[in-house]
């Protein structure tokens, strides 16, 4: 079965640039394209807002609007739209489950910093088990010109970045893209030195060449599947966050994974994706630990 790509929509600037990036996407690998609209009935008292029926024909007709937009844009692409009478994170976590990937809008910041990530997209990236991407209003498809890169995390052992790193290169293979795949490390506490793990960083020659052994036997197996896609190996000391920032001058999109970790005020995404989420001035693909 043939796993769509999934964009949430409604109605809003930033839902519609989300959406012409989906659907550019979806023409480049060729997939279908499913319009998602969560909708629950409201009675308001200052103003005739309608019935039942007639405000769920006001999305639908919003939403087919919204699809004849993208079809127009993008003939070869199926597109398919659905409402769902839910509350907006559960029908997008249900969405994301069936889908290739979700892709949703975000209020910017400014012209210099990312995103302002909500509740509802908190909630969203937390529980999904599919990658999802953020793109925020004013995103134009001159930013996927030839030449700016996809940067991608990784970190710890190879498979702790196996599903950001196929995202990365999957997406790169369609786009026709660079990879730059970037390793952040920091000098550990001595206490926290062991004797294997010293005996390794004396057999790979000190800890930077440890840390670049480490970033090329991930990207082995993602280089043999993809061996048009150019790479760039990206070894530098510093934080994960920082260091992923100003690793590419202008990337055209940036690939985090996630692992959610659940505390007592709630889940949190780690400290990296929600800094790329932040700060990144281009879209950002938060893809979940398989």
């Amino acid at each position: 079965m043939t796993r769509p790509i999934t964009a949430g929509v409604d109605g809003s600037e930033e839902s519609l640039a989300a959406l012409a990036w989906a659907g550019r996407e979806a023409e480049r690998r060729g997939l279908p394209l499913r319009l998602v609209h969560a909708w629950r009935f409201e009675v308001h008292d200052a103003f005739d807002a309608g019935d039942r029926d007639t405000q769920r024909q006001w999305v639908r007709d919003g939403l087919a609007e919204a699809a004849r937009t993208v079809a127009d844009g993008h003939p070869d692409v199926t597109v398919t739209t659905d409402v769902v009478e839910d509350g907006a994170v559960d029908a997008l976590l249900a969405a994301a489950a069936e889908s290739e990937m979700l892709v949703l809008g975000s209020r910017g910041q400014g012209a210099l910093v990312g995103f302002l990530l909500g509740s509802v997209g908190q909630q969203v990236i937390t529980g999904a088990r599919r990658p999802v991407v953020l793109v925020r209003a004013g995103d134009e498809p001159s930013a996927e010109a030839a030449g700016r890169e996809i940067v991608v995390g990784q970190h710890g052992a190879p498979e702790d970045s196996a599903g950001a790193l196929r995202f990365a290169f999957e997406t790169a293979a369609a786009r026709g893209a660079t990879v730059r795949a970037v390793r952040a490390w920091t000098l550990p506490p001595v206490f926290a030195y062991s004797p294997g793990s010293l005996k390794l960083l004396d057999e790979a020659g000190g800890l930077e060449p440890y840390e670049r052994k480490a970033l090329a036997a991930a990207l082995q197996p993602w280089r043999e599947r993809f061996p048009d896609v150019p790479v760039v190996e990206h070894v530098e000391m510093g934080s994960a966050g920082q260091v992923l920032l100003t690793a590419a001058e202008r990337p055209q999109l940036m690939v985090v994974g996630r692992r959610a970790r659940r505390t007592a005020v709630g889940a949190r995404i780690g400290s990296v994706a929600h800094g790329m989420l932040h700060h990144a001035g281009c879209p950002v693909a938060v893809v979940p630990h398989t």
